[in-house]
């Protein structure tokens, strides 16, 4: 049974290869849950864009393997923490916006049975150059259907979307060429080795063969040792690697990356935030939707809370904590306090939990001087102090409950 799979899966990668080969027969593709809306006659041989491409000292993508001059130059030769170059874009120009993705008054609305089910409320996202941005929120509160939206796979109703100053709807094919999207679904094709992957998936983007960068995008990955090993045997988190590499062979200016960590270990979590970082760092701008509110607060720089379709928040990392105002102090007693609290204790908001007590304070009104002063004026002798920052969850939770 296995091996009559194993053979059927091999034939079909086989006429697959020839039908993209073909010269006569060109083919109309959707490719591993992406839709390739172009008609490809062969790998290389025509390119995915359909629109006339910009003059070469302005197009957003570089496939040379030498950066032009300008802005990036500095940034294409970053290193992993392996000590391996990534093959960034070498983008030529920027947005005159400053901004690589702009998102003004969007809307999508879904009519299922007459009833009409509002996904995404006239949402506004500025997304800088060159910045980690994190796009949080609950289950459901909208965040796929944006991403989606910029693939390409989902219709918004009302509003425009600019992708590295490309309009989705005037230009959609370079628009998505502007962008690599990494799927929270492990959408990986079970009879292709990851070396295969990426040269079908670079193909698709109209990049030539001698213009790609496969050995590159693997070593960045951590799969120079899989290359060749059909993908059903990669472990989820290669799986999950090899996701970004497909996202970045065209090498885009901007990776969204859906909830990339999710389900992995400590220790590839740990590798992938590095290889995020490196890729920032080499001049590509991030988009990030997690539910890890900790990976948010280490990756991020600018954050947006959405809630039931709206945008609730849109700000630095910084400002974002710095508004939540709260700052909480931690005493140890020399003994218990009696309870119900004393009301010079209660008074303060204070509570007696796992033997400390916990006093809430807004910095700009109080200090921990004197709620430290008023618990010695109560009778209670303090043995050891700490204090909490506001920390993102607390934030988020505030904000969406």
């Amino acid at each position: 049974m296995i091996s009559s799979f194993a053979s059927y899966g091999i034939m079909a990668k086989i006429c697959l290869r020839r039908a993209l080969c073909s010269r006569r027969n060109p083919l109309l593709l959707t490719y591993s849950g992406l839709p390739i809306d172009a008609i490809v006659t062969g790998i290389g041989r025509r390119r995915f864009f359909t629109h006339p491409l910009p003059p070469a000292s302005q197009r957003p993508i570089s496939f040379s393997r030498t950066p032009p001059l300008g802005h990036s130059q500095k940034k294409a030769a970053n290193l992993t923490s392996q000590n391996t170059v990534i093959p960034t874009a070498g983008f030529t120009y920027s947005p005159d916006s400053g901004l690589a993705i702009e998102a003004r008054n969007v809307n999508k609305i879904y009519d299922a049975g007459g009833r009409t089910h509002h996904a995404l409320k006239s949402i506004d996202i500025e997304v800088p150059i060159g910045c980690i941005f994190g796009l949080l929120g609950p289950n459901g509160a909208g965040k796929s259907t944006f991403i989606n939206i910029m693939a390409g796979t989902v219709v918004k109703t009302s509003g425009s979307i600019s992708i590295w100053g490309t309009d989705i709807d005037t230009n959609p094919r370079q628009s998505r060429a502007n962008i690599g999207i990494v799927p929270q679904e492990l959408n990986i094709d079970a009879f292709f080795t990851p070396r295969e992957t990426l040269d079908m998936m670079a193909g698709l983007f109209g990049v030539p063969k001698a213009e790609r960068h496969t050995d590159d995008i693997l070593e960045m990955v951590g799969l120079t040792e899989q290359a060749d090993f059909y993908s059903r045997r990669l472990s989820g988190g290669m799986r999950r690697r090899l996701l970004i590499g497909k996202a970045m062979v065209h090498l885009p200016p901007i990776l969204v990356l859906d909830e990339p960590t999710a389900g992995v270990d400590v220790a590839l979590r740990q590798r992938l935030w590095d290889s995020i970082k490196s890729l920032n760092q080499a001049g590509v701008t991030v988009v990030l939707t997690t539910h890890y509110l900790e990976e948010a607060e280490a990756l991020c720089d600018r954050i947006a809370i959405i809630n039931k379709g709206e945008i609730i928040a849109a700000k630095t990392k910084a400002d974002l904590l710095a508004s939540a105002g709260q700052k909480t102090l931690h005493l140890s007693l020399t003994k218990p306090p009696p309870m119900p609290l004393p009301n010079t204790l209660a008074a303060l908001g204070a509570q007696w939990r796992d033997r400390r007590l916990s006093v809430s304070f807004d910095p700009t009104t109080s200090s921990a001087v004197d709620i430290l002063n008023k618990v010695r004026l109560a009778g209670f002798e303090v043995i050891d102090i700490s204090t909490a920052e506001p920390d993102l969850e607390g934030v988020f939770l505030s904000l969406t409950k």
